[in-house]
């Protein structure tokens, strides 16, 4: 399998994370996979963005779970952007996505627009919780699912099969060759992240991991040449 790279929320580096701009901007760079994360608004929709509360990358305040779509809408996400649905993501960019869930609850509702969307053959479901990448497998048959992990020990790689994963997204600053060698065993594929440097590239290749997420668009272009 060719070595993959994967937009961070798009490409964060140099765009609004988490918006159509960014997203678009990752597919016209070339990138594999584009990543964005998924929340519940109050009234159910779900919202493009990272953190549970706007305040980070708004300029609103409050978490989005207290807040309808009609009141999301109002909020400029960076460059005069607005924050998007995940309908909408679908429709602006053809690349493969990879969407991160923060719960069981969200799996639900994402489960449900896969299905009527047909959707397993181009979104990938990933999650730093067990219980939310069993889910969306339990709901979805046939979904590729990544389990994330930030501190973790040579246990993830049991996690991982427990929850049903395919794939492993690790911190880079933990990663051992121990555990990419049991993820191999385990038939696991191993993406790295967050690749921004020569250094971290070069990391990463030495590991013969499968791919890295990046919030630069050039990571894609010198990743060809790094061995």
């Amino acid at each position: 399998m060719n070595f993959l790279t994967i937009g961070h929320r798009g490409v964060m580096g140099v765009e609004p994370e988490n918006t159509l701009r960014s997203f678009v901007a990752a597919q016209q760079a070339g990138l594999d996979l584009i990543e964005l994360d998924l929340h519940l608004s109050k009234d159910g929709a779900l919202v493009v963005m990272h953190d549970a509360e706007v305040d980070r990358t708004t300029d609103g305040t409050g978490p989005i779970a207290e807040k309808t779509l009609e009141e999301l809408r109002t909020l400029d996400a960076g460059r005069g952007e607005r924050v998007p649905v995940f309908e909408e993501v679908l429709d602006a960019v053809r690349t493969p996505l990879q969407a991160e869930i923060k719960d069981v609850v969200a799996a639900r509702a994402l489960a449900e627009l896969m299905r009527r969307r047909d959707l397993v053959s181009r979104v990938e479901v990933s999650s730093f919780h067990d219980e939310a990448v069993a889910e969306i497998a339990r709901l979805v048959p046939g979904v590729r699912t990544a389990l994330i992990a930030s501190r973790y020990g040579p246990d993830v790689v049991e996690r991982a099969r427990e929850a049903g994963a395919a794939t492993l997204c690790l911190n880079i600053r933990r990663l051992t060759l121990e555990v990419v060698e049991q993820a191999r065993k385990a038939d696991l594929r191993v993406i790295g992240w967050v690749v921004n440097t020569q250094d971290d590239l070069r990391l990463v290749r030495a590991l013969q991991l499968d791919g890295a997420t990046t919030d630069y668009p050039e990571i894609k272009r010198t990743a060809r040449f790094t061995a």
